[in-house]
């Protein structure tokens, strides 16, 4: 009799727009590999990974570690783009939201005020 054993450590469900954007960056890497004439073999090799896992990363599977596709994207010339993701620069809607908490004045800490002379008298 076969028994079926449930991983415990199986992830919640991810939103749909996080699964798309996780396949397109699957094609996109594959396409660019393509692009680049490398075979599969070759750049799992330069990324250090097994074949199988750049197969999982090229369909956008969720479960692959982040350092195997940037590895990757590594291999493939395009880690700045992995860089700069979450670069503030590209974050207006966090940065409008600091603007809002912004304090209307700014104190200088760490600066102490010379004591007024004692008066003579």
């Amino acid at each position: 009799m076969d028994v079926i054993i449930k991983d415990s450590r199986k992830s919640p469900p991810l939103p749909v727009p996080v699964i798309r954007a996780l396949r397109k960056l699957g094609q996109d890497i594959r396409d660019a590999r393509r692009r680049r004439r490398i075979p599969a073999a070759i750049l799992a090799e330069r990324a250090s990974i097994s074949r199988m896992t750049l197969n999982k990363i090229e369909k956008g599977n969720a479960g692959v570690y982040i350092g195997n596709y940037a590895a990757v994207l590594f291999a493939l010339g395009l880690m700045n783009r992995l860089a700069d993701l979450a670069d503030p620069t590209h974050d207006t809607v966090g940065r409008e939201l600091e603007e809002e908490h912004l304090p209307e004045r700014i104190r200088v800490t760490g600066r102490r005020r010379e004591p007024k002379p004692a008066k003579e008298g």
